[in-house]
């Protein structure tokens, strides 16, 4: 089996300290006993090295419960959108496209409805316009059909004047730019330029294969709710662009690494150090986000950041102001802080609702950054 990319070391050898970590766990345990979620996947690393990866709980409940382990794939949600955006980024470096391109430049029936100057990069900071829309699933299996819809999307407001959290929207319409400039599927795009080069294939899927959907961790969600994920093998497989990845917490500490090591893992050199600083930039300052309570997300080409004001979502307060990241909703988050050289991945397979979300996650980093030596 090929070696993971993070060699392992100890917590106290990469200038952790062990008493918020070992809170972090105690923490993750109570969530598991209170029934908050079935099981979970954390992943710490820094410099280079893996200093903590461990599963608690359950990755499934039904039919008979299953303990989480070191190989079982976790909805990311929204954490997708970073793996989507990189294949973006990779097409940048290649000089394939710009950022100030139009998505009607490579796909000309997007222009419909007004949509016609919207621009990649208004599409990756969330500023272009049709937050709500999405596509059927019978576009899942059909992308002839996904870039139909896709080019179908009516406005909601102007393009430009405002920041509103793109749920699946933005990334579906990159993902149809991805598949105009390279003629290929996204996934398979995403797998070859990103995931593949890292040396995580087997642990990160922007569509998961027959062979390793046997390894998913189902989603759940409070009774009686609609949870935004679903456990069959058509979403498993469609790896929707803007949620419907599935990963290792390592994988996605590893990932992180990467970007903390100004594009570079170990001895791969996947992006170059301007366009790591390109992409972690904030782009929108103090402009409060209306998908996110009018917080502001301070977002980047991907990510988002920390930033300096006194509310954050998910990267948590005590993070340095250039700490970067992006979660899952209702169930995870993952980050890397340049700062420091630390990437944390934690991943649940339960949709909870705020304000409790929010406060466990806050919880959960704030005890990671504690930690940091």
């Amino acid at each position: 089996m090929k070696q993971f990319p993070l060699p392992q070391a100890s917590p106290a050898e990469l200038g952790f300290a062990p008493g918020p970590l070992a809170q972090l766990e105690h923490l993750i345990e109570q969530h598991i006993a209170e029934g908050r979620y079935p099981g979970a996947q954390i992943a710490l690393a820094r410099h280079g090295k893996l200093a903590l990866f461990k599963s608690f709980g359950d990755d499934r409940i039904e039919p008979a419960r299953r303990a989480a382990g070191d190989a079982t794939l976790w909805l990311l949600f929204s954490n997708t959108k970073v793996l989507t955006m990189a294949a973006i980024w990779s097409l940048i470096e290649d000089g394939k496209i710009s950022l100030n391109d139009c998505a009607a430049d490579y796909l000309p029936e997007f222009a419909a409805h007004g949509k016609g100057e919207i621009t990649l990069f208004q599409l990756a900071t969330h500023q272009a316009g049709f937050p709500n829309a999405t596509v059927s699933r019978e576009t899942w299996a059909d992308h002839a059909r996904m870039r139909a819809e896709v080019c179908d999307f009516s406005l909601e407001w102007t393009p430009g004047t405002r920041v509103h959290y793109h749920g699946r929207s933005a990334h579906l319409a990159l993902a149809m730019v991805i598949e105009a400039v390279t003629g290929r599927d996204f996934r398979h795009a995403i797998h070859d330029r990103v995931i593949a080069p890292l040396g995580l294939a087997g642990e990160l899927f922007v569509g998961v294969p027959e062979s390793a959907q046997a390894r998913c961790a189902d989603i759940h969600g409070p009774a009686g709710s609609e949870v935004p994920g679903e456990n069959s093998a058509a979403f498993r497989s469609a790896g929707l662009p803007g949620s419907g990845g599935y990963g290792t917490a390592r994988a996605m500490a590893a990932f992180y690494q990467m970007m903390v090591g100004s594009g570079r893992l170990g001895e791969v050199r996947l992006f170059s150090p301007r366009l790591i600083a390109l992409v972690t930039r904030d782009f929108t300052g103090e402009r409060g986000d209306e998908g996110m309570a009018g917080i502001a997300m301070h977002r980047g080409l991907g990510p988002h950041l920390r930033g300096t004001g006194p509310l954050i979502r998910g990267l948590g307060s005590l993070a340095h102001p250039a700490t970067f990241g992006h979660g899952g909703v209702g169930t995870s988050y993952c980050w890397g802080d340049p700062e420091s050289g630390v990437s944390f991945a934690y991943i649940t397979n339960f949709v909870a609702p705020d304000p409790w979300h929010s406060a466990r996650l806050e919880r959960i980093s704030n005890l990671v950054h504690a930690a940091i030596d």
